[in-house]
């Protein structure tokens, strides 16, 4: 027999989950970086970039005839996408351990 309080609860432990997950998305930082190190992204969980720090000797070789900004501009994407990608990582792995190992399409 279908039981409406019982189906309350449940979405209030449901709200209750996404709040913590949420919390913790913000509280999780990732960092990748490109270039041997020449950019560093660092993003949160919900993939909102927090910091991207360019080494100072990647910006000086864009000086004089041969300036490669393209390839700056390129290091700067990859660094920013591995970081995206950590993130996922990182929340994918969270909703694992929140849900107990329940396969729902979609969501893991």
């Amino acid at each position: 027999m279908f039981n409406p309080l019982k189906m309350q609860e449940m979405m209030q432990q449901a709200n209750q989950m996404k709040e913590e997950m949420q919390h913790k998305l913000e509280q999780t930082v990732v960092e990748a970086s490109s270039g041997g190190g020449a950019v560093t992204a660092t993003m949160n969980g919900k993939k909102q970039l927090l910091k991207l720090k360019i080494d100072p000797a990647a910006v000086a070789s864009l000086s004089g005839p041969n300036a490669d900004v393209e390839m700056l501009e390129d290091l700067i994407v990859a660094a920013v996408n591995a970081a995206g990608q950590k993130a996922e990582d990182v929340m994918q792995s969270s909703l694992k351990g929140m849900l107990g190992g329940l396969n729902i399409p979609g969501l893991t």
